[in-house]
């Protein structure tokens, strides 16, 4: 049960012989009946865009926004985060005065 098992010797073909005929003699017909040559289509140029230019006004404009959007969302999270903090500050005060109120009842009986 415990000793080891020697492997059987490989049973794979060695390179250069395959069990699987190679595939010779085989004619597929043309794609089309007519005489021609085939031609590679003319390459075709990217669509041009147009530039986008911006005014000094517009570049103002999209800084400032940037900046207000920054600033609201950083209001938010903040005082989302302040919430949090608030509540777990007040679920502590209540789990200690919760078990004040236990323990002095148990030490009055």
């Amino acid at each position: 049960m415990f000793t080891p098992k020697i492997p059987l010797p490989d049973t794979a073909p060695t390179p250069g012989t395959s069990p699987v005929p190679p595939l010779t003699g085989l004619a597929h017909p043309p794609a089309c009946t007519c005489d021609h040559t085939p031609t590679a289509p003319a390459p075709v140029a990217p669509p041009t865009r147009p530039a986008v230019q911006f005014t000094p006004g517009a570049l103002i404009v999209a800084a400032a926004g940037g900046t207000a959007m920054v600033l609201i969302i950083g209001t938010v999270l903040v005082s989302m985060l302040l919430a949090t903090a608030i509540t777990a500050a007040s679920v502590a005060i209540c789990a200690v005065v919760l078990r004040s109120l236990l323990n002095s009842q148990n030490k009055n009986r």
